[in-house]
Formats: C-alpha cells, sequence, structure tokens
C-alpha cells in the first residue's frame, strides 16, 4: 500500500492525516507533493498525524525534516501527533521525537499552535 493523505482543518491548523507508508517511491512522493501544496496554499501551522502511518524510511524522514525547516523560518510550525510501533521506533532511533514536537493527543497538539 501506498501513501494516503488527507487534508483537514482545526482553525488555522492543518492537519494531514495519513495512511500507508512514507517509503521512497510513490509514498514519498506523494507526501512532498501534498506538504508543497498545503504550504503554497498558505498553511503555516502544520500537524501530521502519523496514527495511520504502517512505515517511514530515510526518504520520508528527509521530507518531515525540510517541511519543519522550512515553516520554521517563514514563522510557522509542525508538529507531529500518535507515531507508533515502528515509525515511532524509527523517530526515536533517528532523535526526531526530541527536535519536532509530538503529542499522543490531537486536542492537545492544535492547542499548543496558539
Amino acid at each position: 500500500m501506498g501513501l494516503q493523505i488527507a487534508v483537514r482543518q482545526a482553525g488555522d491548523v492543518t492537519i494531514l492525516d495519513m495512511q500507508g507508508r512514507a517509503t521512497i517511491g510513490s509514498g514519498n512522493d506523494t507526501l512532498t507533493s501534498t506538504l508543497k501544496q498545503t504550504l503554497d496554499g498558505g498553511a503555516r501551522k502544520l500537524l501530521l498525524n502519523l496514527k495511520g502511518l504502517s512505515q517511514i524510511d530515510s526518504s520520508g524522514i528527509s521530507t518531515l525534516v525540510r517541511a519543519f525547516v522550512t515553516l520554521g523560518r517563514s514563522g510557522g510550525g509542525l508538529k507531529l501527533l500518535g507515531a507508533n510501533g515502528r515509525v515511532r521506533d524509527v523517530l526515536e532511533v533517528t532523535r526526531l521525537l526530541a527536535s519536532i514536537p509530538h503529542f499522543e493527543s490531537e486536542d492537545e497538539a492544535v492547542k499548543s499552535f496558539k
């Protein structure tokens, strides 16, 4: 299964609900193009819901880091929600959970942007 992303709003926070794998090839291409469209559309507060993400590799991680840095430089922010299983393990090993804010509760994550 590739990557499917549903985009929704919670106030001024854009939430990307991810399902599948953010791995090299079509999965990461989908993630990259969705993030680009979202940022080009003016979103500056992004919450990536990783609850449905089953796998992430170095290309997916690179895309997350690039979006995090880009948003930070433009005065926005990117935060993560609900990483679990192997995805959480990868994010912990790469120390991304120590660098990019991560939440278990969507309400808490959205409120943290205020």
